[in-house]
């Protein structure tokens, strides 16, 4: 489940580890499906023990680990990925290892431990989509770069997300999904954030107006950076937590998003719909949503 808040969650809770050296890569013994780890084990061990990381960045879904190689180790937790220093939810499905000496991570304050002390970072995964890749920098942009993931979804303007989409003849919540067209929205988020700005979800991206746009822009901000602050959104499977192994918040925050037969807390008028889009759920009000609009050209 994890999206764009989520995975910026995870980077955040494991930046304390900049600055420390990699001291081995272990693999976790799991007897259910293995995640992608590429190159395979003993290779990524060889180019990842004894560098520094420099930087801890996200690219879409993505946390990207950069050492001072100037290669990556990007984790992509898929559906039921986390990141963490500390407690896992289990042992069973912990999947990867890496040991850092020599940072001041979040864990590591908490519990009054020293610059000097070895931390770990895990990566945990209950059904095994996800994937832990160290690549180089050419790699990196053939995978990641701008001809594979749209702009940042936090760092759009009214007028980029409007350029991206508004050709497009599809609907606007689908569009919203493509990560090539913008990177980081997720299927939660997105229909959080039609509902904020009023726009009905099936809407075609070429039927909807000027005012629209600006308002979808406003709505995504607004949804993606208040799930920051609450750490992300942990469902009823209780799959999601942060780098601490704590659950986030914005869950409580939802307005439409797993709400199906409920009253509209927006307009008290409307029962809250499920419909699918693209394989995906889509929770919207018809009262507050509706398909009433014009083209931009």
């Amino acid at each position: 489940m994890p999206e764009l808040p989520e995975v910026e969650t995870m980077r955040r809770g494991i930046a304390g580890l900049v600055g420390g050296r990699i001291l081995d890569v272990q693999s976790c013994p799991c007897r259910l499906k293995p995640i992608a780890l590429t190159p395979g084990l003993a290779a990524f061990r060889r180019s990842a023990v004894d560098r520094t990381i420099e930087r801890i960045d996200r690219a879409g879904k993505r946390v990207v680990v950069r050492l001072d190689s100037e290669d990556a180790i990007v984790i992509e937790p898929r559906m039921t990925g986390l990141v963490l220093l500390a407690d896992p939810p289990n042992q069973e499905h912990l999947r990867l290892r890496i040991v850092v000496a020599g940072a001041s991570s979040r864990a590591g304050k908490l519990r009054g431990e020293s610059r000097g002390a070895v931390h770990e970072l895990l990566y945990w995964d209950r059904r095994g989509l996800g994937s832990v890749r160290l690549v180089s920098p050419r790699e990196f942009e053939r995978r990641y770069g701008p001809t594979k993931l749209g702009p940042d979804a936090l760092e759009l303007t009214p007028e980029i997300l409007r350029e991206r989409l508004f050709r497009s003849r599809r609907a606007i919540k689908v569009a919203l999904l493509d990560q090539r067209a913008l990177a980081g929205v997720g299927n939660l988020y997105a229909s959080e954030m039609l509902h904020r700005c009023g726009v009905h979800p099936a809407t075609r991206c070429d039927r909807l107006h000027t005012d629209q746009w600006s308002r979808l822009h406003a709505a995504l901000a607004a949804v993606l950076e208040s799930a920051i602050e609450h750490e992300g959104s942990t469902l009823s499977d209780g799959t999601y937590r942060n780098a601490l192994n704590q659950a986030g918040g914005y869950q409580n925050q939802h307005l439409v998003y797993d709400r199906a037969g409920e009253s509209c807390p927006t307009c008290s008028r409307g029962t809250i719909l499920r419909i699918v889009q693209a394989q995906r759920s889509t929770f919207y009000c018809p009262a507050c949503q509706t398909k009433k609009a014009r083209s931009t050209r």
